[in-house]
């Protein structure tokens, strides 16, 4: 979807975003900490800006939040809905308060070199998928990490 942003919302983000789990053929998932709420862990994650396709933010949000440049970024082709934490509530326009995300996993056959972004991330960890989707602190996370790992098992 391509949506153009409402004339006088300039300040306001986006009600829709990308979920992107970076994982290894050797079954490791990279998770990172955010600075904001404290102890939040996720994938890789952003919002669309306003004109943008979700392949494209996805490739952005890669590249912006750990450096990786590699990897075979796959659409799932899933999208869930999820309400806005309260923490992040004031950055979108009044009254919106759930957002769509599309599901998107980015392989890679080995860790790479990970360069967070430090306005956003404090540290990151490579874990096994049972870890990380115990670990992962959104459901909608917690939930790709689960799909993507009981596919690599088989």
């Amino acid at each position: 979807m391509n949506v153009q942003q409402p004339s006088g919302e300039q300040q306001f983000k986006r009600p829709e975003s990308v979920l992107i789990v970076i994982y290894t053929d050797a079954g490791e998932f990279l998770l990172l900490e955010r600075r904001r709420p404290a102890g939040f862990w996720q994938s890789v994650t952003g919002s669309l800006e306003w004109g943008e396709f979700a392949d494209g933010a996805a490739r952005r949000e890669v590249v912006e939040e750990t450096g990786i440049t590699q990897g075979v970024l796959v659409n799932l082709q899933w999208t869930q809905v999820y309400e806005i934490l309260p923490a992040f509530g004031k950055k979108y326009a009044p009254g919106i308060t759930r957002n769509m995300e599309h599901a998107f996993s980015l392989r890679l056959p080995r860790r790479m070199p990970v360069t967070l972004s430090e306005p956003e991330h404090v540290q990151f960890c490579w874990s096994s998928g049972a870890e990380a989707a115990a670990t992962a602190s959104s459901s909608t996370n917690r939930a790709v990490i689960e799909s993507l790992r009981l596919e690599a098992a088989h």
